[in-house]
């Protein structure tokens, strides 16, 4: 990978409001925006995603790496989202200084990441005044990994020690509307075409988050699939030589297919 990226592009005032273009040697054939994991925490950034930009780029795809404030930093509701969302849209215009279309951008999130991805392509559905409605740069499709997908049912399983519950700032029961405004199973039908994969061994979001998750679109008449990996836990994702991003990777290409 290149030493530096092309853009790095400041969409507040924050160290972390920040989320970095690079580009391939080659004219790009694709466009990802990639949203990195951590249980929305402090002690996590976009550099987990060093590994998979670097493949991104081997594949001629131009890579948009998002960073956001974290909880406790400015973030969780609704600073971590309405981050997500401003540097999603800050796309279009840092795109546009570089020739690059924005008609078909994907977004790719890992773990926490996979829940923001999974967001950004149903904000359109979100009411007036929620954080990320209104959104302008809709992405065509979106491949959460080991995503938190129902937010819900993870904060009363208490996944990550308790993530969802401090991300949102309260439980489903103390705020509904929260989560119905968040959390990705409650916007089905999205009507963008998704692609979710697990290991089939992991430990930190389990595969249910993913099954039930693709079962609900499904039934709600979205275009979902479902990757289950067998022998390959949650980390598996941001190695690119595992079968976890093989599958994202081969999913990516069929698209251009």
């Amino acid at each position: 990978m290149q030493a530096q990226p092309a853009l790095t592009h400041r969409y507040g005032p924050h160290a972390r409001q920040v989320a970095d273009l690079w580009l391939p040697a080659a004219p790009p054939r694709g466009l990802v925006v990639l949203v990195h994991g951590g249980f929305w925490r402090a002690a996590y950034d976009r550099t987990l995603q060093d590994a998979v930009v670097a493949d991104l780029l081997a594949g001629q795809r131009a890579v948009w790496n998002v960073e956001y404030r974290p909880v406790g930093d400015g973030g969780g509701w609704p600073g971590t989202f309405e981050d997500v969302a401003t540097a999603a849209d800050a796309l279009v215009d840092a795109a546009a200084t570089l020739g690059l279309a924005v008609d078909d951008v994907v977004a790719v999130g890992h773990s926490a990441g996979g829940t923001l991805a999974a967001w950004l392509g149903a904000r359109h559905l979100l009411p007036d005044g929620a954080p990320g409605a209104r959104p302008r740069l809709r992405p065509a499709a979106v491949c959460a990994q080991a995503g938190v997908l129902d937010l819900v049912a993870a904060a009363r399983e208490r996944l990550g020690d308790g993530a969802v519950t401090d991300l949102l700032g309260a439980t489903p029961d103390e705020d509904p509307v929260r989560y119905a405004t968040t959390s990705p199973l409650a916007l089905l039908p999205g009507g963008v075409r998704l692609l979710a994969v697990t290991g089939a061994d992991d430990d930190v979001v389990p595969p249910d988050q993913s099954l039930g998750f693709v079962a609900a679109a499904r039934a709600a008449g979205d275009d979902a699939r479902l990757e289950v990996v067998p022998g390959e836990g949650h980390m598996e994702h941001l190695d690119p030589a595992s079968a976890c991003w093989g599958v994202t990777r081969a999913w990516l290409d069929g698209r251009r297919a």
